[in-house]
């Protein structure tokens, strides 16, 4: 079933018992990701939805604010299995999917599958790595299967990647191409805490590592069962016109010089029904579409240099969209 049409009916919705225990689930992994990164509620909510939304999260911020440790911190607080791969500039696609290796005794290729293998990737400074190498990604991130020497493998679910990335003006980086940028569902960047979080920092992590003491909370049966879940979350047709019209807008702004794409409409749609299931709710209301618009829509939206020199940015514009389409009026039932 397709997500961005599941339960349309409102038939389909998931028991109270479903929503209980999703909340209960999130709360868990909320709690033990903020042992690690304290003071970022919102970007830790913004990582389970991309979860719960079958996605993969792009974080992007100067180094030292904590993008690697919220990915192991999430990668550990679920039992499944997890990989991590250091992106350089000498690193190979087969280093990312795998190879096939002659087996002289058997006279035959076998593969050796890659750390993409695997329910959770973590895939470190992403954008420190070649175009090619960063391209071996495409068909992971789409379509959860990896293709080597016309044999095509499937990966298991979940799959979600988290990539970490340092903004482009830094040395040694290659900006991430459109086309990549728009497999990510969502995009945060961390930011610096604030004072009185990062001195708690100090006082906690300074001469102890905390994700040493990490354990699962979850494990990947769960969280498959919790996905699925939300794939049932009712969206009316009208909230679903509102996603449509919000990625319509993007396309017709003149300082916009690339809109969001239909594959954004989707993860739209994916992230608002995470989001209402977190929020307690087994349907979408416009307000699911406003908390998670800036976070799948910017990153894939790319400004004219007039938009540049005006000093506006990618949120600034999805902000201006929110305010600018109607909002639909009526049930979300």
């Amino acid at each position: 079933m397709d997500p961005a049409g599941a339960a349309t009916d409102g038939l389909a919705r998931f028991p109270a018992a479903g929503l209980d225990e999703l909340h209960e689930t999130a709360r868990r992994i909320a709690a033990n990701v903020e042992r690690v990164l304290v003071g970022k509620p919102e970007v830790i909510r913004i990582a389970l939805v991309t979860l719960l939304a079958e996605g993969h999260l792009l974080v992007e911020d100067v180094p030292g604010v904590g993008k690697t440790s919220l990915a192991k911190a999430l990668a550990r607080s679920i039992d499944c299995t997890v990989s991590r791969v250091q992106f350089t500039p000498d690193l190979m696609p087969s280093d990312v999917t795998g190879v096939s290796i002659y087996n002289r005794q058997t006279g035959e290729f076998e593969f050796r599958p890659g750390p993409v293998f695997a329910n959770i990737v973590v895939g470190d400074e992403i954008n420190r790595a070649s175009p090619k190498t960063q391209s071996a990604l495409l068909e992971c991130l789409e379509e959860h299967q990896v293709t080597v020497d016309t044999s095509t493998y499937r990966l298991d679910a979940p799959f979600m990647v988290i990539a970490t990335q340092n903004p482009i003006e830094m040395e040694g980086t290659y900006a991430l191409p459109e086309a990549q940028r728009d497999r990510f569902t969502t995009r945060v960047s961390i930011g610096y805490p604030d004072q009185e979080a990062e001195l708690a920092m100090v006082d906690e992590h300074a001469g102890h590592d905390p994700l040493a003491d990490l354990t699962p909370v979850s494990d990947g049966a769960t969280v498959r069962r919790l996905i699925e879940k939300v794939r049932t979350v009712h969206i009316a047709p009208e909230v679903r016109r509102y996603a449509v019209d919000l990625a319509a807008a993007t396309r017709q702004l003149p300082e916009i010089r690339l809109g969001a794409s239909p594959r954004a409409t989707l993860h739209l749609v994916r992230a608002a029904r995470a989001q209402a299931a977190l929020s307690g709710r087994d349907y979408v209301v416009p307000d699911d579409l406003h908390t998670v618009a800036v976070p799948v829509l910017a990153h894939r939206l790319v400004l004219t240099t007039e938009a540049h020199a005006a000093r506006r940015s990618a949120t600034d514009v999805v902000q201006a969209v929110l305010h600018r389409v109607p909002v639909p009026q009526g049930s979300a039932r």
